[in-house]
């Protein structure tokens, strides 16, 4: 932390802090419906957000909305992962695997390292298991070359020394384990950290705003008819472009520009568990249940995260939930190579459940490819779907480049084309997390309390350099560097940020995508009132 005589004032807990902010919803409002914009985004999954980033970045005028939260869907019900992709290798997609793994490395290595954390995969080879011990053995060290070896060569290990790493790993006819490495992620707050992101580039940003129908010049979709979710206030927002990146509900919106329009995509059902450990986890299990579907078991968030699920799912996207069904079917799966005794239900803390979005079609949604999928409509709005969150970059660019090749695409004299802006652009707070964690726990300047470890190792890891400007609220106002619950490394003054800085609205804004309280079953109503009451304080 920086000295006592740097640091901002807040004079009482919760406050709003003097300067440094972001607009309040109402000025934010008024700058969407007065404002004339090249680009306007609906939809705040990371598709929509990336596109933003990089619109902004090219020198557009860019607006962005969704109906709920920046990542409130698909884009936070996500397994957690940046990966290259290992069962894709059995289809002979290569090149797919290697740009997966380049894309993987720029954003753990150097988009946001901060952010990201390598992590160590054991595939265990069980005898009458769907592949072999030399197929997988050839399989993660075909895997690792196409990441340039640079996690490490894949190779196998002995069951005895997997045990080790994973106490919780069932032995019982275990001839192998196959090991290589990806990374991992809290993908709510790469999401967020994407949109500050955008913001910094230039975007203007609005959660919680429905579209109630998108406006129409001379045949032409020029914009879209909002209203506030937290207010009821309508408005509206004029732009030369829109892009529909609404992920599970991309038809619902094409049919606002042509109610004929015909479905162009299907969706899958990915569940999730998340659990107390019972030990420690040094390495993570990707257990092959058939030919073509791998169920995990992560250590994430000092947690266990179990999943997924595959099923086609129909009906309305915001109905979607983890049932009995997939619970069951979850724990049976981790059963397969982790002992009962982490598998007790007594252990889960939280279930979630996403839609990813397949291109339409027939097959098995298992072997469908995770492609991204952009599309012109009669009215000339475009609609990007699919892809997966390891390349969220990249589709960002994917669709710069459509948008740069449309007739009267909507550039004006500050345009740069998307290949020449630099192709590394670091997320905000870039730091190495270790060193962020170390400075806030030996800088910390007297009276205040010392922060924690397990505080001080969260912060750097969901905000990097960024983190200091937490430390600051809590030096200031010892109130807010208390827990937010004694069993959570959260401090209060991380709810005040995520007002302040992050655009959080309501209580799930803040415990289930700008902290970690929901997952680990810690959003108590006793929490969630007094997140709620300084929510109100804005």
């Amino acid at each position: 932390m920086t000295s006592q005589s740097t640091l901002q004032s807040v004079p009482a807990l919760g406050t709003h802090p003097a300067s440094g902010s972001n607009p309040s919803r109402a000025e934010t409002r008024e700058q969407l419906a007065r404002a004339s914009y090249d680009l306007l985004v609906i939809g705040g999954g990371i598709l929509g957000i990336s596109t933003a980033w990089h619109a902004a970045q090219s020198g557009l005028r860019v607006a962005l909305v969704d109906a709920g939260d920046f990542a409130g869907a698909t884009s936070s019900a996500s397994s957690k992962l940046l990966h290259g992709g290992l069962r894709y290798l059995q289809t002979g997609a290569v090149k797919l695997v290697a740009e997966n793994h380049f894309e993987r490395r720029a954003v753990s290595r150097q988009v946001a390292p901060h952010l990201a954390n390598p992590l160590t995969f054991y595939l265990p080879v069980y005898k009458g298991g769907p592949h072999g011990a030399v197929k997988l053995g050839a399989g993660v060290f075909a895997y690792s070359a196409l990441s340039a070896f640079g996690d490490g060569v894949g190779h196998l290990l002995s069951p005895a020394k997997a045990a080790q790493d994973v106490p919780e790993l069932r032995t019982d006819n275990l001839k192998a384990v196959a090991v290589y490495g990806d990374d991992q992620m809290n993908d709510a707050r790469m999401a967020l950290m994407t949109v500050r992101a955008a913001v910094e580039a230039g975007a203007v940003v609005l959660n919680h705003a429905e579209v109630t129908g998108l406006r129409f010049t001379g045949g032409r979709v020029t914009g879209a008819d909002l209203k506030d979710r937290t207010t009821g206030d309508e408005f509206g927002v004029n732009a030369r472009l829109v892009l529909n990146a609404t992920g599970p509900w991309v038809d619902h919106l094409r049919r606002m520009e042509d109610p004929n329009a015909a479905p162009s995509i299907r969706l899958s059902k990915g569940a999730h568990l998340v659990l107390k450990r019972t030990s420690p986890w040094k390495a993570a299990l990707a257990t092959p249940i058939d030919k073509y579907r791998i169920t995990f078991a992560l250590p994430w968030e000092d947690m266990l995260l179990l999943g997924t699920t595959d099923e086609e799912f129909e009906g309305d996207p915001a109905d979607v939930t983890v049932t009995e069904k997939d619970t069951a079917q979850i724990l049976d799966e981790a059963a397969f190579s982790v002992r009962d005794q982490q598998l007790s239900r007594d252990l889960i803390t939280y279930s979630f459940a996403g839609l990813r979005v397949l291109p339409g079609g027939p097959g098995d949604t298992a072997k469908a490819k995770r492609e991204t999928v952009v599309t012109e409509g009669r009215g000339g709005m475009l609609s990007v779907a699919g892809g997966k969150w390891t390349t969220f970059r990249h589709i960002g660019r994917t669709v710069m480049k459509k948008l740069e090749a449309l007739p009267g695409a909507p550039l004006g004299d500050d345009f740069e084309p998307i290949a020449s802006l630099p192709k590394k652009l670091p997320l905000p707070g870039v730091a190495n997390p270790r060193a962020v964690a170390h400075r806030l726990l030996v800088d910390n300047p007297a009276p205040g309390p010392r922060m924690a470890a397990d505080t001080a190792k969260h912060l750097a890891t969901h905000y990097g350099s960024l983190a200091f400007d937490i430390a600051r609220l809590a030096n200031d106002n010892p109130e807010l560097g208390e827990r937010v619950h004694p069993d959570a490394p959260e401090i209060w003054a991380q709810v005040v940020y995520a007002r302040d800085h992050e655009w959080a609205q309501t209580p799930d804004d803040v415990l289930r995508r700008r902290t970690t309280l929901t997952i680990r079953g810690l959003a108590t109503d006793e929490v969630r009132a007094k997140v709620q009451d300084l929510l109100d304080k804005e």
